[in-house]
């Protein structure tokens, strides 16, 4: 997965855990796509002040990801639901009722996952 896309979604997922300080310069950073020296030049504060701060939001991002999974677990079901999706399309088309077992064990899976 590209980096700044899973940045994305480690901040969509456990963005509030963050302080208020802490999500408006990533959010800028990350979201908003404006640079470590415009930002701090904005907020009055040195680059390497913004830079630690980015590093340090990543780091406690991805250590909520590694004990929680939420991202992990929802790129599975996104990927599953799309699956399922598939094969409610080709039974469309075939109406082929070992389609609809293969449909009923996925979405069984995913509701176990959950």
């Amino acid at each position: 997965m590209e980096l700044i896309v899973k940045k994305a979604l480690l901040y969509d997922f456990y963005g509030e855990l963050l302080t208020d300080h802490q999500k408006s310069i990533y959010a800028d950073y990350i979201l908003n796509d404006i640079g470590i020296s415009e930002i701090a030049v904005e907020r009055g504060i040195s680059r390497q002040g913004v830079h630690e701060l980015v590093k340090r939001c990543d780091k406690l991002l991805q250590d909520y990801e590694d004990k929680l999974h939420l991202v992990d677990k929802f790129l599975k079901a996104k990927n599953l639901v799309s699956e399922i999706n598939q094969l409610a399309a080709r039974f469309d088309e075939t109406k082929n009722p070992a389609l609809v077992k293969e449909i009923m064990e996925i979405s069984n899976h995913i509701l176990e996952e959950f």
